[in-house]
């Protein structure tokens, strides 16, 4: 596939939009490949790629949270940091419904509806993150800088290492 034809997505034009800086970087998608895949694809530290997670709160309120690749997110952690209960994953349809992208092509731009964002604050120190940019086996890769100022983040350290 062109390019031209990835730089297309809902992601890429809503950063195009507002002028953020990235480069897009297209891979062969392989199904349930996740970030180790991506990483591999690109030559490209896994801790570097960024999941792109829909999840809600015992209150079905749904948010993102930007997690490395090779961390997973600790919802306990989360749901005390956020004063809940209980933090889960959204299912593929309703995280669908809410951004607007297919399951492994979710990016945080451009969503559908306008959801919180929470980071784990260790990407923030990466030289270079890689992203979803809006469809399976595209990423984005930017600065920390420029992930801030594309999305209002909200700070967390949820990150436990995958077992």
């Amino acid at each position: 596939m062109k390019n031209d034809e990835m730089s297309m997505t809902q992601g890429v034009r809503w950063l195009r939009s507002r002028e953020i800086v990235f480069t897009p970087h297209s891979y062969e998608y392989l199904d349930r490949g996740g970030t180790a895949h991506s990483a591999e694809s690109l030559g490209v530290a896994e801790h570097a790629v960024v999941k792109t997670l829909i999840m809600q709160d015992d209150g079905k309120n749904i948010f993102i949270v930007l997690m490395h690749g090779d961390r997973e997110v600790s919802t306990k952690n989360l749901a005390r940091q956020l004063g809940v209960k209980q933090v889960f994953p959204c299912d593929a349809a309703l995280a669908q419904r809410h951004t607007g992208y297919q399951f492994g092509g979710t990016s945080p731009f451009g969503t559908r509806q306008l959801l919180p964002v929470y980071v784990e604050k260790t990407i923030l120190d990466l030289p270079l993150l890689y992203i979803n940019g809006g469809k399976r086996g595209f990423l984005v890769s930017m600065t920390p800088g420029e992930l801030r100022r594309a999305l209002t983040l909200i700070e967390v350290a949820v990150a436990i290492e995958e077992r």
